[in-house]
């Protein structure tokens, strides 16, 4: 059994934002191997299903970002698995440009407050996640209303495309296929010129 959650915040007033990116991709997966994600437990919406063969869950916590760990704490207890070898967060990154991705297969929260929670209730920074680049804050943005803005549409094309990336990376990482899908999608990408 292999936990998957995509860190955001809940309420329509979140959707489509920079900070929501983790849900996002659990929507492509949830759409890719047709797994709904609409039971309410441990203060999540979770969905349960098969991908690439394993059985995994799909979480989108409901506690706002800060408090992710208390309702990721919650499911590892309850399907009872080991978070250092079966669990996989996705979540956003501002040092990374929008569509970059980075695969890890543990680390520090790197100022994320919801990685930080995460790390607090689960006592571990080693398990695995994907980072996703939605760009660097501009100087004149406060960090908190920069994240919770929205995608340019030159930038949403470069985010689904990460979402698509994302999926398949996860994909991989469950069938035990880390490395090949470090390879592939950690490398460096460009903001596009203007």
């Amino acid at each position: 059994m292999f936990i998957i959650a995509g860190l955001g915040n809940p309420t329509l007033k979140y959707e489509g934002t920079r900070h929501n990116v983790g849900f996002d991709v659990i929507d492509v997966l949830a759409d890719k191997y047709n797994i709904p994600v609409e039971i309410k437990k441990s203060r999540a919406y979770i969905g349960k299903g098969i991908i690439e063969g394993h059985k995994a869950v799909l979480v989108k916590p409901q506690t706002y970002m800060n408090l992710s760990g208390e309702s990721i704490r919650g499911l590892v207890d309850y399907f009872k698995i080991n978070p250092q070898k079966e669990l996989l967060v996705v979540y956003d990154d501002i040092s990374l440009n929008p569509g970059q991705i980075r695969i890890r297969g543990k680390g520090s929260a790197g100022g994320h407050n919801g990685i930080k929670n995460i790390i607090a209730n689960l006592g571990t920074d080693v398990f695995a996640r994907i980072k996703i680049g939605i760009g660097e804050k501009p100087r004149e943005y406060n960090l908190a209303d920069y994240v919770l803005s929205r995608f340019s549409k030159e930038e949403r094309r470069q985010m689904e495309e990460a979402y698509n990336h994302a999926a398949d990376a996860a994909g991989r990482i469950l069938s035990g296929e880390m490395e090949s899908a470090m390879n592939e999608y950690n490398r460096r990408i460009k903001p596009d010129a203007v």
